[in-house]
């Protein structure tokens, strides 16, 4: 079978490169990841994935619960990406033919002890949901909405059990899915009569088997599942109990069915999200309003400058010249270094890292290299890109460090190296000390810890200093106006122009670009959702760009304007501050949209948002900055100035 063809060229216009960028992370799949064949009669082995909750964020790995196990468990090998996702990947007793149909098929048989009842109950009660994977494709359940007109939506994996109560009984039971009605989707060749498999799907039944005479194994006869019979289990009438000394006897139906949909296709079912309209219509709504804003602020700030530079070069006279007021009074004391210029420097460097990572994880993404078929490939990426963005973290650190008339530039690169890693390593060390201490499989181990720890300090470390040589061995960037000895003393601001107030105020405008998509993303970073509209994130992006770089330039133009010339730091903070709101917004979604009861699972969740916040500071406070410092050189360098 041919692999997926693309689109002829002459076929291509404008229309299909925007819908190539909006729909790009479903229409590509990573080059190496072969479609495989089978002929009927092949053997197709189910491997399970890590137990998941959305209510206590742990997960868990498979045979933490006393399922039926094969004779030896072997793990998967799994990508960077994927162990710090929680994912353990390992072999099951569920094995199918190649569309060979089976009925009532026996796992095998266990019988609960109090301490096995309580760990399956306590699992049943924080809705933990079982994974399998087939040929790649995860385990969906498929759940039909309420107008039957639209397409079915799935849900990944199933859940352990459920909570119930018998007929004409108040007392709340625990029951156990143990019957797995299995669906396996194919796409046939026609001409070689092999198959690709496109659908992996279940529907889980509670059956309290029994059978006659003494237990065979896999050989016993069921009553309430008999395949001579023709009697399977359509419904969970008469549920399988958990609790102390019950035995459960596992089952499975694996059905085929011959499905339309190709192979390139197969995971398009998967991506469909339940709410695209409203998510369409959002993103674009907000894309207009941001646009717009934009516009007008550029419209202003071109206005008034044009006005500004021209009113200013034609004052002549000595007595225009002292009765002058506004941003021109400055020009002494702008290019001043501000306090902390050394932390600033490695703010700013730290901001470049990320920039970098992310520009260059989306266009990967956009292109389909990390698509959701490649489990663990977004992360995998995102850590190996922000190791090799050190170069130019160090390179841009050291510029600014010069330019501040800074002579240690080793210093400046070490801190560069491992201030803001370290600030995330330390909390995300502590983070793991408590998954660990829940005994969860999203514990990170020792080998990956060691392997992160020579990951920075083994390749970004060194790649920092190499820029931070380069950077400084240019020549030091030049002021456009001189600098004064003695520093002018800033006259008393007004209320709304106090840097605490303008601060907070510039960070408005960024995060209202980026909240309706920020739903999306913490919807599958929580609820364990596919993320896969890049494109969209891109635009997204770059609208949070000229949004930063805007309100920051205004702001900084009206403080100028006010004769304050302490613009550096106020100008990382003015975009920076957006981070602010977006962790006030985790916490609205937290108590709006999460589950989450245990105090551990909250700690979690706050610790890893604050962890994204910081990141989202550094990276917005840094494009402010980079607006700011090339506005305020583009202004001082138009006026003349005696």
């Amino acid at each position: 079978m041919a692999t997926p063809r693309s689109p002829s060229i002459r076929n291509f216009s404008i229309a299909a490169v925007l819908l190539l960028l909006i729909h790009g992370a479903n229409c590509f799949y990573l080059p190496g990841v072969a479609p495989e064949d089978f002929e009927k009669g092949d053997e197709l082995k189910v491997k399970v994935n890590k137990l998941t909750s959305t209510k206590t964020q742990l997960p868990y790995s498979y045979y933490s619960l006393p399922f039926c196990r094969p004779e030896k468990i072997l793990d998967s090998a799994e990508n960077l990406g994927e162990v710090l996702r929680g994912d353990r990947i390992e072999n099951s007793p569920y094995v199918f033919k190649m569309r060979e149909p089976q009925m009532c098929s026996i796992v095998g048989r266990i019988k609960l002890d109090a301490k096995e009842a309580k760990e399956f109950k306590e699992k049943i009660n924080d809705e933990y949901r079982v994974n399998m994977i087939l040929d790649n494709l995860p385990l969906v359940f498929p759940i039909q909405r309420q107008d039957q007109e639209s397409p079915v939506v799935y849900q990944m994996g199933y859940h352990v059990g459920l909570k119930g109560q018998y007929t004409a009984s108040k007392d709340e039971k625990y029951f156990i899915h143990n019957h797995l009605a299995f669906t396996v989707r194919y796409h046939k060749d026609v001409q070689t009569d092999s198959a690709r498999i496109v659908g992996f799907e279940v529907k889980p039944f509670s059956v309290k088997h029994e059978y006659e005479g003494n237990w065979n194994d896999k050989n016993t006869r069921l009553t309430t599942c008999d395949p001579h019979a023709k009697h399977t289990v359509v419904n969970s009438n008469s549920p399988q109990e958990v609790d102390d000394g019950k035995e459960i006897i596992f089952t499975y139906d694996v059905e085929f069915q011959e499905s339309k949909v190709k192979w390139a296709s197969r995971w398009d079912a998967y991506l469909l999200m339940s709410d695209d309209q409203i998510h369409w219509f959002s993103i674009v709504n907000s894309l207009m309003i941001v646009l717009f804003l934009s516009g007008m602020v550029a419209m202003i700030m071109l206005r008034t400058l044009y006005r500004d530079i021209s009113k200013y070069n034609e004052l002549e006279t000595l007595e225009e010249a002292q009765e002058e007021t506004g941003w021109k009074l400055v020009h002494g004391d702008v290019f001043r270094p501000p306090k902390n210029s050394d932390l600033l420097c490695v703010y700013v460097g730290t901001g470049v890292q990320f920039l970098g990572m992310v520009v260059v994880t989306m266009m990967f993404a956009i292109l389909g290299f990390l698509s959701p078929s490649n489990r663990g490939g977004l992360m995998t990426a995102m850590l190996l890109l922000w190791v090799f963005m050190g170069l130019f973290a160090g390179f841009a650190s050291a510029r600014l460090y010069k330019m501040f008339k800074g002579t240690e530039w080793k210093k400046i690169a070490l801190n560069t190296a491992v201030m803001f890693p370290a600030t995330i390593f330390a909390l995300f060390f502590v983070l793991n000390a408590l998954i660990w201490g829940q005994k969860s499989s999203g514990a990170v181990p020792f080998g990956t810890m060691f392997a992160l720890v020579f990951l920075w300090f083994g390749i970004s470390v060194p790649l920092v200093f190499v820029g931070s040589y380069v950077g400084f061995k240019k020549p030091a960037i030049e002021d456009p106006v001189k600098t004064n000895k003695i520093p002018r003393q800033i006259p008393e601001q007004a209320w709304y122009m106090h840097p605490a107030f303008s601060v907070l105020i510039g960070g408005i405008l960024p995060f209202g670009a980026v909240f309706i998509e920020l739903f999306f993303i913490l919807t599958s970073i929580w609820l364990n959702q596919f993320y896969y509209i890049f494109g969209f994130l891109f635009l997204v992006f770059i609208i949070l760009l000229i949004t930063c770089a805007e309100i920051t330039i205004v702001l900084c133009y009206f403080q100028l304007c006010s004769e304050d010339y302490l613009w550096w730091w106020r100008s990382y903070l003015t975009s920076g501050s957006s981070a602010l709101y977006l962790f006030l917004y985790s916490t609205f979604y937290f108590f709006t949209k999460l589950e989450i009861t245990k105090l551990v699972s909250g700690v979690l969740y706050f610790g890893y948002m604050l962890i994204v916040s910081y990141a989202f500071f550094v990276l917005t406070g840094t494009i402010g900055f980079y607006a700011c410092f090339w506005f305020t050189r583009l202004i001082y360098s138009s006026v003349k100035i005696d």
